[in-house]
């Protein structure tokens, strides 16, 4: 089991012990992976899974489940996921109980009674062949943009950092030029929002690709054009209802493959830092063996 002390500002740690009950209760044996950053997070699953470790249940946020993601991708070794974070979205696609202890109740009958499903997941790779995995979205505009501005930031601390970010951002808000390669098929096109989805949200239940569906082996593609500043503000609402992608200047696709570049674009993936543009992202059917009840 992995767990990540500062997920959700570490609200959820006072029930790590009853989680671990609840686990324990399988039957199977059970060790502690604990990990205070992204990098150990991925290396502790990676020695977990090298020492033929038969199961993986995640306690944390999208941060927490992307780490074990990297780990479990296509091993067929199943990930159940306990949601703990500020940022849920893969355990809510999943249909996850946003209640840890329920969550928990479900990862052990999964292990109990070998219960999985497969679902699909995204793989990224770059002009160098580094790879990664991710289970939600892709970002590769302005919140990507934001997100790396933020962590520059040396002040101020905690969630301001981003508000910060956005204003700044905010203030030199221009349309990149994009290529897009969607199953062989260019696209050229000056656009302020990028996102490729596996899932339906990010950022704790925004609904970028509202129609995306981890099953189809598709990933869903979300352009926003040449907003404005006033623009991009108002949409913004829209996008927690998914309703954004009715809105002229928004464009969509489905793809198996996208070629994405763009100058000056590094990308977050399940909110976590990504590859740098250009890259390339395939939806690669069944990667990931779920936990179920």
């Amino acid at each position: 089991m992995l767990t990540n002390p500062a997920a959700g500002r570490s609200r959820h740690q006072r029930v790590v012990p009853q989680i671990v009950e609840r686990l324990r209760a399988a039957g199977r044996p059970l060790t502690l992976l604990r990990a205070n950053d992204s990098a150990e997070s991925e290396r502790v699953c990676r020695q977990a899974l090298a020492d033929g470790v038969g199961a993986l249940v995640a306690v944390g946020g999208d941060g927490t489940v992307h780490a074990a993601v990297q780990a479990v991708a296509g091993t067929g070794v199943p990930l159940a996921v306990v949601p703990a974070g500020t940022g849920n979205d893969f355990a809510v696609a999943l249909g996850v109980s946003t209640d840890p202890l329920a969550a928990a109740d479900v990862a052990a009958s999964g292990l109990k009674t070998d219960t999985t499903r497969m679902v699909d997941l995204a793989r990224v790779t770059d002009t160098n062949d580094a790879t990664r995995w991710f289970g939600t979205v892709l970002a590769a505009g302005f919140d990507a943009v934001v997100n790396e501005r933020a962590n520059r930031l040396r002040w101020p601390r905690g969630d301001r950092r981003y508000d910060v970010a956005i204003v700044l951002e905010l203030l030199k808000l221009r349309a990149r030029r994009y290529v897009l390669r969607l199953d062989g098929q260019e696209h050229h096109t000056d656009a302020v929002l990028v996102a490729v989805g596996n899932t339906t949200s990010y950022g704790g239940g925004m609904r970028i690709c509202p129609n995306a569906d981890p099953t189809d082996g598709l990933l869903d593609i979300v352009v926003g054009g040449r907003f404005s500043r006033p623009a991009l503000m108002r949409i913004k609402p829209r996008v927690y209802h998914g309703t954004h992608v009715h809105h002229r200047m928004v464009q969509t696709y489905r793809a198996r493959t996208v070629e994405l570049s763009a100058e000056g674009i590094t990308t977050y993936a399940d909110g976590e830092r990504c590859l740098a543009l250009p890259v390339t992202i395939t939806s690669v059917p069944g990667a990931l063996r779920v936990l179920t009840g």
